[in-house]
């Protein structure tokens, strides 16, 4: 039997949990302090959810099959879908704004690289019901709040910020690209690093545009300020507008220092239509740490009534892999708080009592299960690290008496099991 998992998925041993149980609780604590709720989804959703005929490579790496009725069925790659159908689900119930947060498994079918997996678990935090660009400063504070609760700093860390705007005030509003093709446009210009310049040219064709396109596109791209984007397109462009607000936003919260305008930040779905951003590793060894943006007319896409939404995915590979990188995993041991340790078979159901009275107390108990030596329980309980080992030996129970060693002081002490 080949014991390791599928190529591209992981097994989480005990040590593995620890570190990802301590970067969940932080996931979780961070959207807690933002107000958000946490909610979930099926991790297989109808295969329908995903396909949006767009060109995006999502399309491509989907775990897709059939179950036994013949329904075509995939592993979700992403949550936003998931997301937009529960929104439509509530309809009119659903009281706006809404920001849900989940940590959802997500599978994708993709080369790999460090810091890239098949499977992966993702921190999502999502606002709905929030047309204006505060929305999107909120959740860009919650990532550096995160990021600042793991020890990285702006140093560490910078986010990219730009806006589908800035592409469409070229591409459709001054050289005249139909609005139906600007999305798999943006979808193809987040592939300029990845492909040929002739395999864009070509894919651009494909979309009946011409591929003298790339030189503008590129030109746009290559805008880092504000003031070389109000040159571009004019001072009361949306996309200008809405950038000058975020950054000022992103001052009074305290975090525009790890903010950076890059036009050439687009986002490879189709579906964003505004804000996008993209936090990187200024170190600049590993992809993108997370990504996000705005999303307005997303739910038309299923048949619904569009919502003014933004969001962002997380991923625990790439953070994981920065941390280890800086020096920053923690050293995460396994805990608990009383070893109880039997000097005797005989003396086994009066261990279970004590460790059944120290759990309802609301302790952690590890009840040694087998005949094993006083130096075997030392160490067990040094592995562990254990607080306490507590000791149920023959003369000291008959008078009702338990034997507790505090493992930190080395002092000991007997207690009445009464008021153990």
């Amino acid at each position: 039997m080949d014991t390791k998992p599928p190529r591209g998925t992981r097994d989480f041993f005990p040590d593995d949990m620890r570190l990802r149980t301590w970067l969940f609780g932080h996931f979780r604590e961070v959207a807690r302090q933002y107000g958000f709720e946490e909610y979930d989804a099926p991790v297989v959703e109808t295969e329908d959810l995903y396909i949006r005929k767009a060109g995006e490579e999502i399309t491509g790496q989907l775990y897709n099959f059939a179950d036994k009725k013949g329904r075509r069925l995939a592993l979700r790659p992403e949550m936003t879908p998931s997301l937009a159908r529960m929104i439509l689900a509530k309809g009119g119930a659903l009281k706006l704004p809404v920001k849900w947060f989940s940590i959802p498994q997500c599978w994708r079918y993709e080369r790999m690289t460090r810091g890239r997996k098949r499977e992966h678990y993702q921190w999502n935090m999502d606002v709905f019901g929030v047309p204006g660009v505060a929305a999107e400063v909120e959740l860009l504070a919650a990532i550096v709040t995160f990021l600042t609760r793991l020890g990285l700093s702006s140093a560490d860390v910078g986010i990219k910020i730009s806006s589908r705007k800035v592409l469409q005030g070229v591409l459709v509003d001054r050289l005249g690209v139909p609005e139906d093709k600007f999305a798999p446009v943006c979808v193809l210009v987040d592939k300029l690093e990845k492909l040929p310049r002739e395999a864009i040219e070509k894919d651009l064709a494909e979309l009946g545009l011409d591929g003298s396109l790339v030189d503008r596109i590129i030109e746009t791209l290559s805008i880092r300020d504000l003031d070389a984007l109000t040159e571009a397109l004019g001072p009361e462009h949306e996309a200008v507008t809405d950038l000058m607000t975020l950054f000022t936003l992103a001052e009074a919260y305290g975090i525009a220092d790890w903010l950076v305008l890059d036009a050439s930040v687009v986002r490879g779905l189709a579906y964003y239509t505004g804000t996008v951003f993209e936090a990187f590793d200024r170190g600049a060894t590993l992809r993108a740490i997370c990504g996000g943006g705005r999303y307005d007319r997303l739910l038309s896409t299923f048949g619904g009534k569009d919502v003014p939404a933004c969001g962002f995915g997380f991923g625990d590979v790439v953070i994981a892999e920065l941390l280890k990188d800086k020096g920053l995993v923690p050293e995460l041991t396994s805990t608990c708080d009383d070893i109880v340790f039997a000097f005797s078979e005989d003396l086994r159901g009066a261990a279970q009592q004590v460790a059944m009275k120290l759990r309802s107390a609301g302790r952690s108990v590890d009840l040694v299960l087998q005949k094993k030596k006083m130096k075997w329980a030392y160490t067990h309980a040094d592995a562990r690290g254990a607080r306490r080992l507590v000791l149920i030996a023959p003369s000291e129970w008959e008078q009702g008496l338990v034997r507790i060693k505090d493992l930190a002081t080395g002092g000991q002490a007997d207690v009445a099991f009464d008021t153990l």
